[in-house]
C-alpha cells in the first residue's frame, strides 16, 4: 500500500517506519491515524519478513501530537472525537502487540500523542534536541492519553510519571536518559545508525526468541510472580523445541 503520511523501507529484515509530514512536525491527522491504523496491523504477523522496526519522524520532529486544525474544531460531534481517540490508542496498542521489537528513533519533539507514540516503542534513542511532552495537561485534557498513565509509570517511575502527567512539563533527552526513558543519545547524524546498531543485534536472536520475549514482558508488567514463571517456563519449552541451542561462545550444544 502506498502511503501519504508514512515512508517505509524494508532493508533486510529490518524496516524503517517514518512519519512523512515534515511540514507539521509530523502531527497526526485523520489519514495518518488511518495509515498508522494499517500499516501496524499488517506488521502483526510479519515477522519473518521484518524482524525489528526503526520508527522515527522526518524532518526536525518526531511527532507534535494531534493535528491541531482538527483538534480545534468545536464542531465535530462527540462520536467522531471518540473514534479518533479510540483509533490513536489502538496505534499504540498495535505496536505494543506487534511481535518486532521497536526502536524509537527520536529527535526533536514527541509531544502529545506523538509521546505516547515513542513510549509505545520498546527502546528508544535519542538525539541531544529530543524533546518529550506530555501535553494533554496544558490544553484543558487528562494528563493521561494513549496508554501514557500506564506505560509511563511503568518506564521512569510513579513520582516521575506524576510530575510530568501532572504538570506538562517538557522531559530532554539528557533527563530520558537518566530516568532510563531514553536508551542511548547519539549525535543527530548518528541516530538512524545507532538504532540500526541495535536492529541489527535484535536480528541476530531467533525469530520465536524475540516474539515471545517482547510477549513476556508485556504481560509480565502487570502478572503475578506465579504468573510470570509460568509463561517464561512456557516459552522456554517453546523455543528449546524449536532450534538446536547455541553456546554464546560459538559452540552448538
Amino acid at each position: 500500500m502506498e502511503y501519504e503520511t508514512l515512508l517505509y523501507e524494508l532493508d533486510g529484515p529490518v524496516g524503517t517506519l517514518t512519519l512523512n509530514v515534515p511540514e507539521k512536525l509530523n502531527a497526526h491527522g485523520r489519514t495518518m491515524r488511518k495509515e498508522l491504523l494499517h500499516f501496524w496491523r499488517s506488521r502483526q504477523n510479519d515477522e519473518e519478513s521484518c524482524r525489528v522496526i526503526i520508527f522515527t519522524g522526518a524532518g526536525r520532529a518526531f511527532c507534535a501530537g494531534a493535528d491541531l486544525s482538527e483538534l480545534g474544531d468545536d464542531s465535530r460531534p462527540l462520536e467522531e472525537m471518540y473514534r479518533a481517540a479510540d483509533e490513536m490508542s489502538e496505534v499504540v496498542l498495535l505496536m505494543r502487540r506487534a511481535p518486532q521489537p521497536i526502536i524509537g528513533a527520536i529527535r526533536g519533539w514527541a509531544a502529545g500523542g506523538g509521546f505516547s507514540i515513542a513510549l509505545g516503542a520498546d527502546l528508544r534513542v535519542v538525539d541531544p534536541s529530543a524533546r518529550f511532552l506530555p501535553s494533554f495537561i496544558n490544553i484543558g485534557l487528562s494528563g493521561g492519553d494513549m496508554m501514557s498513565s500506564y506505560y509511563l509509570p511503568r518506564q521512569v517511575g510513579l513520582g516521575r510519571a506524576n510530575r510530568y502527567l501532572l504538570t506538562g512539563d517538557v522531559m530532554d533527552a539528557e533527563t530520558a536518559c537518566r530516568y532510563g526513558f531514553a536508551n542511548h543519545m547519539a549525535p543527530a547524524e548518528g541516530l538512524l545508525p545507532k538504532a540500526r546498531e541495535l536492529a541489527n543485534k535484535m536480528v541476530a536472536k531467533s525469530v520465536l526468541g524475540l516474539r515471545m520475549t517482547k510477549e513476556t514482558i508485556n504481560r509480565n508488567l502487570s502478572a503475578s510472580l506465579d504468573q510470570a514463571i509460568e509463561l517464561e517456563n512456557r516459552n522456554q519449552v517453546l523455543c528449546l523445541g524449536s532450534r538446536p541451542i547455541v553456546n554464546p561462545f560459538g559452540k552448538k550444544y
